[in-house]
């Protein structure tokens, strides 16, 4: 996992998913064994509608060490809707939208936040929660809506219209935040809009 400072941006070759977990995982035992396929049958009761009986046992192993190092970490997992089922129902402490996630980072109490989401989520949390270390597994784990602005990009808007208030959406990287005014939500763009005219 990689650890997010606002303003930084993803490698140009992304790093591995969980590079980092993936070797923390590799000393625990994470082999399927009767014990543990009875220990975790109630997480698997919560997702048996959507994950075939044939793949528990490869994710049975990596949900129960994940929880574990969880707890020992004393981290707080936020994991967006669009999540696997094994990451939404039986790793994650709170989902939602990007919204919700930022919400509840600013108040997590851990000591330290991972972000099952994108990059500019993980920079939200950074943001929102200064204190708190903010990993996510993947840098390059991106969202085409954030790439289709720069902060360069804001800065040649506000010179080509002077004066204008520059108001974007929440879904955008740390850079683009702040060369904005302010930030919105689809649920509050209007409202937001109409205060500045």
């Amino acid at each position: 996992m990689s650890d997010v400072t606002p303003n930084s941006t993803p490698p140009a070759s992304p790093v591995i998913p969980g590079q980092q977990a993936l070797s923390i995982l590799s000393e625990m035992d994470i082999s399927f064994t009767p014990a543990l396929e009875k220990e975790m049958s109630p997480l698997y009761d919560r997702i048996s509608s959507v994950v075939p009986e044939i793949e528990w046992p490869f994710f049975a192993p990596y949900v129960k060490a994940i929880n574990e190092l969880k707890r020992e970490k004393n981290a707080v997992i936020l994991a967006h809707n669009y999540q696997t089922p094994e990451i939404f129902h039986c790793v994650a402490d709170v989902v939602g939208d990007s919204l919700q996630l930022a919400r509840e980072a600013a108040q997590a109490k851990g000591d330290m936040i991972v972000q099952c989401g994108v990059h500019f989520m993980a920079e939200t949390s950074k943001l929102l929660n200064p204190n708190k270390k903010v990993l996510i597994p993947d840098m390059g784990a991106g969202c085409s809506l954030a790439e289709s602005i720069t902060g360069a990009d804001v800065k040649a808007l506000r010179r080509a219209y002077p004066g204008v208030p520059i108001v974007t959406y929440v879904n955008t990287s740390a850079d683009v935040k702040s060369e904005s005014d302010i930030c919105c939500t689809s649920s509050n763009a209007v409202a937001i809009v109409e205060a500045m005219a």
